[in-house]
C-alpha cells in the first residue's frame, strides 16, 4: 500500500476553504447594488425626478431656467468660437462682452443656454463654464461659416427651428437670440408684462402699420411663450421645410404670417420696435433706450464681427460720457450717432 497517497495534509483543507470564501464574496459583490446596478441604473438621469433616460437636454434646460421656466437660447458653431488669424476675438467673445458692458445684463448669463452644433463649439462653451448643450445632427457638418442663403445656411436654420420646437413642447418659454446680437440692456424690461403676447419678434425695419402681413420679421431675436398655440405655429412652420426650396426659414414664416396663420391660430403677436430692438438694417436713434443691436442686413461673419466691434465701442464711449456727465445724459443721447456699418454695406458687393 502507498501510504504517501493517503497522507493527510491540513494545509490543503485551509486552501480549499479560502478559495470557496473568495468565490462567494465575488458573487455577492458583483450582484450587489454597489457594483453592477449602480453603474447601470443609479447614475442614469432617469433616477432624477421627472427626467427620462434620453435627457441631457432637460438637465441643461433646468440648470439654465428662470423660476418661470424661461431660458435664453443661442446657437453656436466652430466659426463663432475660433479666432481668425487677423482678429483678436471671436463672435462669441463679442456676444458675451455685451452682457458684461450692458445695463442689468450680467445676471442674465445665468440663464443663457448655448447650443453647440459641433464638438469644437461645445468644448469652448464648457471651457467658459457656461450652460452648454451639444446638438448632434447625424451626417451633417455645421462647423464652418454658413454664408447667408447658402444651402448649408438654410439647412442649419431649419435644424434650429426643429430644436426650438422641442423646447416649446417641453413647456419652456425662451428668448432666442443670434450670436450677432449685442445685449446692451435687459430686454425683459421691454417685453410685454403679464404674458400679454404669445410671441414678440424683432423686425428689420419698423413701421406703424398694425397689420402683421406688412411687418418684415427677423427670427434672429424673439421671445416666445410655450402654449398650444405657439407649438402649433412651430409645427406648421417646420412642416413647410420640404416645400420651400430656395427659402430660409424666416422667409417661410413671413409667408405664413401673410397667409393669415396668426389669425387662424389666434396668436397674440407683438412686433418689436427698432427704437429698442435695433439692427444694422435700421439703427435705433435713441441710445438712451436701445436694448439690443443686431448685425442684420449683413452677408458674412467677418463683416458682422468688425461692424459689431465698432458698435460696441460706440456703446462704451456713450457709457463713459454718461458716467462723467450724468447731468446731461439727454444732450449726450441727442448728439450720439452710430458709426456707419460700412463692412456690412460692402459685404453685398
Amino acid at each position: 500500500m502507498d501510504h504517501n497517497s493517503k497522507q493527510f495534509c491540513p494545509g490543503s483543507h485551509v486552501m480549499i476553504y479560502l478559495l470557496v470564501a473568495i468565490a462567494v464574496y465575488v458573487v455577492v459583490w458583483f450582484s450587489s447594488p454597489f457594483f453592477g446596478n449602480y453603474n447601470e441604473t443609479n447614475s442614469s438621469p432617469s433616477n432624477f425626478p421627472g427626467i427620462g433616460v434620453k435627457d441631457e437636454l432637460e438637465l441643461a434646460l433646468r440648470e439654465a431656467s428662470m423660476p418661470n421656466r424661461t431660458v435664453i437660447i443661442a446657437v453656436i458653431n466652430k466659426a463663432y468660437v475660433e479666432r481668425s488669424v487677423n482678429e483678436e476675438a471671436t463672435m462669441l467673445d463679442l456676444f458675451l462682452e455685451s452682457f458684461w458692458v450692458g445695463e442689468n445684463t450680467r445676471p442674465l448669463l445665468e440663464h443663457l443656454l448655448l447650443v453647440a452644433v459641433d464638438q469644437t463649439a461645445y468644448e469652448r462653451c464648457q471651457f467658459r463654464r457656461l450652460h452648454c448643450y451639444r446638438l448632434v445632427t447625424e451626417g451633417v457638418d455645421f462647423a464652418g461659416e454658413k454664408v447667408y442663403m447658402s444651402q448649408d445656411f438654410i439647412n442649419m436654420m431649419w435644424r434650429r427651428t426643429l430644436f426650438l420646437l422641442e423646447i416649446l413642447k417641453r413647456g419652456y418659454n425662451f428668448i432666442f437670440t443670434d450670436i450677432d446680437v449685442m445685449w446692451l440692456r435687459n430686454p425683459f424690461l421691454r417685453l410685454s408684462p403679464l404674458e400679454e403676447a404669445d410671441l414678440e419678434i424683432s423686425v428689420d425695419t419698423f413701421n406703424d402699420d398694425p397689420r402683421p402681413e406688412n411687418k418684415y420679421i427677423n427670427t434672429g431675436f424673439y421671445y416666445i411663450r410655450s402654449n398650444s398655440k405657439t407649438i402649433s405655429l412651430f409645427h406648421t412652420w417646420y412642416s413647410q421645410k420640404n416645400n420651400s426650396t430656395g427659402k430660409k426659414e424666416q422667409d417661410v414664416l413671413q409667408d405664413l404670417i401673410r397667409g393669415g396663420l396668426l389669425q387662424k391660430l389666434d396668436l397674440k403677436v407683438k412686433f418689436l420696435e427698432t427704437r429698442y430692438f435695433s439692427g444694422f438694417c435700421q439703427d435705433s436713434k435713441d441710445i438712451t433706450a436701445v436694448t439690443t443691436m443686431h448685425a442684420n442686413c449683413c452677408r458674412n461673419s467677418k463683416a458682422k464681427f468688425r461692424d459689431l466691434t465698432t458698435a460696441l465701442r460706440d456703446w462704451k464711449q456713450f457709457k463713459a460720457a454718461v458716467f462723467q456727465h450724468p447731468e446731461i445724459i439727454d444732450r449726450i443721447g441727442l448728439d450720439f450717432k452710430w458709426t456707419a456699418h460700412t463692412e456690412c454695406l460692402n459685404s453685398w458687393q
